[in-house]
């Protein structure tokens, strides 16, 4: 993102600011090799092809802040390599993850990592800091570090069903694995914000794993390892959380972790999340990414856009909001799509401005 796109999507994430709807989206590598027809070996592997893919996507779309900005991932594979999960690389596809971990008394086996060596995090950072000029020349901005949650990385570190079933069957090694991943994502940021340097203000943590869970189960598993991993970095950073599994039962506790800005999934509705979480976050969502973003003429995408304005208004303008999809941007969505988000918040009474 260029930096008057985060100066403003940092002051409506701390303060709001009525009558303003930009929008942002959570874009990666699940979706930008596909879109520009390029394979995901070449996206990954050549640092070049890499800044050229990105830099093509931001002056595609220059209304659109691109979260988390020049974003150096590999899909899901990032966290969980680094814990000897197996990675395994497609062409066409982000990598699929398969857990080495065969009981939940392995747990004891597993050392603590170090980002600047293990798994694809070396790798990771030395994009970081061989191509942050780059960025940095072409007018952009790097402002946010992102990692998978601690819930998410234990769950592909263990297999997901294996480690829902550990909650009631091993609930003392459940909690070592995640004390561990807590540690794990803390050094991850951390390790991120050295290899980048001061531009860095903010991060964001995607973990769906929560929504799976029961409410006693979040309070007990989740709850505590979010709030460790949000409260590690300073109070005047913008704190994204993506979650978007089902996070109802939990809206009302998610913000007492300590995050800014909430993106959940796209069967809750604005105005019950804006309710539920009581004002004290900004909300980033919700239109639906699969049967309006992906399979949706322009056309619909523009009516979905302009009946989520309308909630936003209905709910109260002083509800701290950014228009995003309900998720990230899904593999397959045509860029006329995203286009005509754009066109929808220029018209409508709100407006898009991607300046002061």
């Amino acid at each position: 993102m260029r930096p008057d796109q985060w100066r403003i999507f940092k002051q409506i994430a701390k303060e709001g600011r009525p009558g303003q709807v930009p929008c942002a989206l959570i874009v990666d590598s699940p979706w930008i090799p596909g879109h520009l027809g390029i394979t995901h070996f070449d996206y990954y592997d050549s640092p070049d092809v890499w800044f050229k893919s990105n830099l093509e996507i931001v002056e595609a779309f220059p209304d659109i802040t691109m979260l988390p900005s020049w974003w150096v991932e590999y899909g899901m594979a990032i966290e969980p390599s680094s814990l000897g999960a197996r990675a395994l690389f497609h062409c066409d596809q982000p990598p699929g993850i398969i857990s080495t971990m065969t009981s939940a008394s392995d747990v004891a086996r597993l050392p603590d990592v170090n980002p600047l060596t293990d798994g694809l995090m070396a790798f990771t950072l030395h994009r970081y800091r061989t191509m942050k000029q780059r960025v940095f020349d072409a007018g952009y901005t790097i402002p946010m570090v992102a990692a998978r949650g601690p819930v998410c990385t234990a769950a592909f570190v263990r297999g997901l069903n294996d480690f829902l079933m550990d909650l009631l069957d091993n609930p003392s090694e459940a909690h070592q694995l995640l004390e561990l991943t807590t540690r794990l994502t803390i050094d991850w940021l951390t390790s991120q914000v050295e290899a980048i340097g001061p531009s860095v203000e903010g991060l964001l943590i995607l973990d769906d794993i929560p929504g799976l869970m029961s409410r006693n189960h979040y309070l007990e598993f989740a709850h505590p390892y979010l709030t460790a991993v949000f409260q590690a970095f300073p109070k005047e950073w913008v704190k994204v959380y993506h979650n978007d599994a089902n996070t109802r039962p939990v809206l009302d506790l998610l913000p007492d972790t300590g995050f800014d800005v909430l993106n959940w999934g796209k069967t809750i509705d604005l105005g019950h999340v804006a309710q539920a979480t009581g004002g004290r976050v900004c909300l980033l969502g919700n239109l639906d990414p699969l049967e309006i973003g992906v399979r949706g003429t322009p056309e619909e995408v523009e009516e979905g856009t302009r009946l989520l304005v309308e909630t936003w208004r209905s709910a109260g303008r002083q509800t701290r909001w950014i228009f995003s999809l309900g998720g990230g941007v899904s593999p397959g969505m045509p860029g006329e799509n995203i286009a005509a988000i754009s066109r929808a918040l220029r018209i409508a009474d709100s407006g898009l401005r991607i300046s002061d």
